[in-house]
């Protein structure tokens, strides 16, 4: 982190002003304040795995019905983030945000009171769904594309760390909760999280570098804020269309959707049920779970100091395999109490959890300039389709075979082609006609 004292890092000041001078560049504080709020949002990305069992056990649910609302939420976490890209433009980050985090709130303390699988589906799957997908990394996307022109990758890989932090955090909580007090109370904590990063967000998370009289972190020059956009939702999918007539689009969007199904939709949601299938606690394997976090925000804030490096597509191509590789090997490790290779596999795939996640920013950053957080709010839709589709057909799976091995062997192929696609893509940017 660098220090900035000149007076060329302020904007013109008021009349009558003298210049301020900062010692560390307030982009860093809006980086701070949006990872503690992405952190807060994450404490529901935590919770689906740990409900199945419980919620099958109370209701008599199928977990092919419970993974059909996760995958509903999935779908919507990707498909609601590039309008909410676009509505940030146009009303800015810090009250989408505020909002998302409230939506995040109302949709789990509503959960306590369901009976019924359309409940689960309008509040686990609806409503959490539209405001996580407000919280999605294409606000990160926004924030690093907004203040920083210089160490963007490292500050996407921390950004998107935080996910994997609020991991880290709730999940032994939540867990621990459930175990011993049920769901609802664990559904109760995650309102609450939500709730209280909301001052926060309304008080320390500006809009942009001219707010606040400054310079983008290693700007040459003052940026003016632009002028509100109208139009968010028509600009989002004029935005698609363009993008959907380039290819670098479809293969961002292939891999990114195979990364969804093999993390969030198989991982996040499938471990713990499959893991307890073999005898193992729902505790130990929760513990596991945000395990792989710890070293999920190693590898993720590594991965993005490799991408201010290295060629993205390599990077995208190496993540893949790996990731495709381990997954074969999980059938063979799933035991009632935890062993060696097991733990091996954890911090393996920890590693690589979201590493994608920066060389895929800095490729559409690359090939879609000003646009880029819109078209990969695109791209993670993909991420979260290919993730949805994995969670309901797990659930099926395991309902018809009595276990998940085929899933796991299934999305460890599907890891292979997507390193394939990383290496054809070309480099060459492109320029979209925006009308």
């Amino acid at each position: 982190m660098t220090t900035t004292s000149k007076t060329a890092d302020v904007g013109p000041p008021a009349s009558g002003r003298k210049p301020t001078r900062l010692r560390v560049h307030r982009a860093w504080f809006v980086a701070a304040v949006t990872f503690v709020t992405i952190i807060g949002a994450a404490a529901f990305r935590s919770v689906p795995g740990l409900f199945i069992d419980p919620l099958n056990e109370e209701f008599g649910w199928s977990r092919g019905t419970i993974g059909a609302a996760v995958s509903v939420n999935l779908a919507l976490y990707g498909l609601t983030a590039p309008f909410a890209a676009a509505l940030m433009d146009r009303y800015g980050i810090r009250r989408v945000v505020a909002v998302a985090l409230t939506v995040i709130a109302a949709g789990s303390g509503a959960t306590v009171w369901m009976t019924a699988p359309w409940q689960l589906m309008l509040c686990w799957g609806l409503l959490v769904g539209l405001g996580s997908g407000s919280m999605a990394l294409a606000f990160a996307a926004t924030v690093t594309n907004r203040w920083f022109t210089e160490r963007r990758g490292l500050v996407s890989g921390i950004l998107t760390a935080a996910s994997a932090s609020g991991q880290l955090i709730f999940l032994p909580l939540l867990s621990w909760i459930v175990d011993r007090y049920s769901w609802r109370p664990a559904a109760v904590t995650v309102a609450l999280a939500a709730l209280a990063v909301v001052p926060f967000v309304w008080l320390l998370l500006h809009d942009h570098p001219a707010d606040v009289g400054q310079r983008p972190y290693g700007a040459k020059e003052f940026v003016p804020k632009p002028a509100p956009v109208p139009g968010a939702a028509r600009r989002a999918l004029t935005v698609l269309g363009s993008a959907a007539r380039t290819g670098p689009f479809w293969l961002l969007a292939g891999t990114f959707a195979i990364c969804g199904a093999s993390t969030n939709g198989l991982i996040q949601t499938h471990f713990v049920p499959a893991s307890h299938d073999h005898g193992m606690p729902i505790t130990t394997a929760a513990s596991l779970l945000a395990v792989i976090g710890v070293f999920d925000v190693v590898g993720t804030v590594a991965s993005g100091w490799f991408t201010d490096r290295f060629d993205s597509r390599r990077l995208l191509a190496v993540y893949y395999a790996l990731r495709g590789v381990s997954l074969l090997f999980l059938p063979l490790l799933l035991a009632p109490s935890v062993h060696p290779p097991m733990l091996l596999f954890i911090v393996f795939y920890g590693l690589d959890w979201v590493a994608t996640v920066p060389p895929t920013l800095a490729l559409c950053r690359e090939h879609y300039g000003d646009d880029s957080p819109i078209v990969f709010g695109w791209v993670l839709a993909s991420h979260q389709v290919g993730a949805a589709i994995v969670a309901f057909a797990g659930g099926l799976a395991r309902d018809a075979f009595g276990s998940y091995d085929v899933v796991w062997l299934a999305s460890g192929a599907l890891c292979a082609a997507a390193a394939l696609m990383a290496l054809v893509m070309r480099k060459r940017p492109v320029v979209l006609t925006v009308s």
